[in-house]
């Protein structure tokens, strides 16, 4: 049997600790809860302080739903996005770039795995 996940309020639930984010360029901490996973398709809340890191989506694509906070994402191929609460944004596998995050960002993200 499959069970229901569900989360009443993801702006406020309260995250786990934040740890040093791997890829930060300066330093900045983030955390996240993983909500529900299958294997292939996961999804959860990150959150991210202010500072600049790069990403790559290598394997799989990430669709995201900014809940608080800004930031600017410039893709490697010159293209840029403003991201605040209420946008949406797709980051698909072969991605990469840079997130400059200017306010303590919370998104909810899906994350599905490609076949390769």
């Amino acid at each position: 049997m499959t069970s229901l996940a569900h989360l009443a309020s993801a702006p406020d639930v309260r995250l786990p600790a934040a740890q040093p984010k791997p890829t930060s360029l300066t330093g900045q901490s983030e955390a996240a809860l993983e909500v529900w996973s299958d294997g292939r398709t996961e999804t959860g809340i990150w959150e991210c302080e202010p500072g600049s890191f790069t990403a790559v989506r290598d394997g799989f694509h990430e669709i995201c739903q900014i809940l608080a906070g800004r930031a600017t994402l410039t893709g490697e191929d010159g293209q840029v996005v403003e991201l605040a609460p209420g946008s949406t944004v797709v980051l698909p596998d072969g991605w990469s770039g840079t997130w400059d995050v200017h306010e303590t960002i919370r998104k909810t993200y899906v994350t599905i795995r490609t076949a390769h």
